[in-house]
């Protein structure tokens, strides 16, 4: 198993340390390899950053996403970047609040969406819009073991943040079971 995924939004959303995240889920938790390559736009904070993740049961020797199997937007500037780049068949999740699918598509494959941040701003903490985010991530594509994300989430965020964002974790994988489950009946 070897898959490629970009996680996108803007600066400050987090993006970045969702792909440490989702890496150290792989590695540490669920024995995978991964690689993680960021990139940001010139003014770094509000402007499009993306977080490349790898993920494969052996090692990897390049650690750049060169067959984006998998796009993960949580903003417009981010899906418009990226969205051509999504391959054939290729699974596309956004955020349904600020993400708008003006063009392109997932090329055939499956699409899903989730309020992240609209989630995030219901449970009073803007911040945790990027773990919703993975927990959906998680839920939909099944890259890791949700009990290796809960265990990295819980390892990486800022001490006595962990309730809240597993709380807001565990709302992404809900919101995955309900797409799921919307494409089965």
């Amino acid at each position: 198993m070897r898959k490629e995924i970009r996680i996108t939004g803007f600066g400050g959303q987090g993006i970045i340390l969702s792909g440490y995240i989702l890496g150290k889920a792989a590695c540490v938790f669920d024995d995978k390899a991964a690689t993680l390559v960021q990139s940001y736009g010139p003014e770094a904070r509000g402007s499009a950053c993306a977080a490349q993740v790898i993920i494969s049961d052996e090692k990897i020797l390049d650690p750049y996403v060169r067959k984006q199997e998998i796009l993960a937007a949580m903003s417009q500037e981010g899906y418009d970047l990226f969205i051509d780049t999504l391959t054939e068949g290729g699974t596309l999740l956004y955020d349904s609040h600020l993400v708008e699918r003006s063009r392109g598509g997932a090329n055939g494959g499956p699409t899903a969406t989730a309020p992240a941040t609209h989630t995030a701003e219901e449970m009073g903490r803007r911040m945790v819009a990027n773990i919703v985010m993975l927990g959906f991530i998680t839920g939909c594509t099944r890259l890791v073991t949700p009990d290796a994300m809960r265990e990295a989430v819980r390892t990486s965020v800022p001490p006595g943040t962990e309730v809240l964002n597993l709380e807001a974790l565990e709302r992404g994988m809900s919101f995955a079971e309900e797409a799921l489950a919307k494409k089965q009946a």
